[in-house]
């Protein structure tokens, strides 16, 4: 016993022991809600991407997803043609939640592609120099329904933070609650139609189009 109690295993247990009694202790506090702006503020015209469309969600879904703020929209980037005919387009979505206590949280999109028809054909995760000090590391995702295939990046983000890791933003949620009696974060996810593009060339695009709206972004999130 004293042996097990010496060993690494159960270093690990206690300090999550600890960790969860924080936790718990946060909790009874009222929770510190930062401001934040509207995301339908965000701009329409990001660098040479433009707003084409704005993306309606049906209120079951809302219902479902519980988010306290959405966006979703359709770019198009005028640099490479025109808009209607050859540009490259991008989907945006973000779901903001300002706070997880709840029981809201973000639903990865891993489980909710799947249920909407769309079976991933690869994974793993991409570095982005988004022009900050550090770069950040989103999930990549192509996915494919009949002989359609998407490329998808999403993360989440919170404060100056992005996570790709579902298990790893959990634990931040937990650390944000003890140090900052705050929860909040925000699911970002983009699509790119790969349509005759390779995978390559559809990345390339899914990237560039985060970096013109990243800073931004940062701007409608609590800080």
């Amino acid at each position: 016993m004293l042996k097990f109690l010496k060993s690494p295993a159960a270093r690990i247990v206690t300090a999550l022991l600890i960790l969860q009694t924080a936790f718990l202790y946060s909790a009874v506090r009222p929770e510190f809600i930062p401001p934040s702006r509207p995301l339908e503020g965000m701009p329409t015209t990001l660098g040479t991407w433009k707003l084409v469309q704005s993306g309606v969600i049906e209120q079951e879904v809302l219902d479902v997803l519980k988010a306290d703020d959405i966006l979703n929209r359709v770019y198009c980037n005028s640099a490479t043609g025109d808009c209607k005919t050859s540009g490259q387009t991008a989907f945006l979505f973000v779901a903001g939640f300002r706070s997880q206590r709840t029981g809201k949280a973000p639903h990865s999109p891993k489980n909710c592609l799947p249920g909407s028809g769309w079976v991933p054909l690869s994974s793993g995760e991409l570095t982005i120099d988004v022009g900050r000090e550090a770069p950040i590391t989103v999930n990549r995702y192509v996915v494919a329904s009949g002989s359609e295939r998407d490329m998808v990046l999403y993360w989440y983000q919170s404060r100056d933070r992005a996570v790709a890791d579902e298990y790893k933003a959990k634990f931040w949620v937990m650390r944000d609650a003890i140090r900052l009696n705050r929860t909040d974060t925000a699911l970002v996810r983009v699509i790119v139609p790969i349509g005759k593009k390779d995978e390559a060339q559809a990345e390339a695009t899914a990237s560039e189009f985060v970096k013109s709206f990243y800073s931004t972004l940062l701007e409608y999130l609590p800080s």
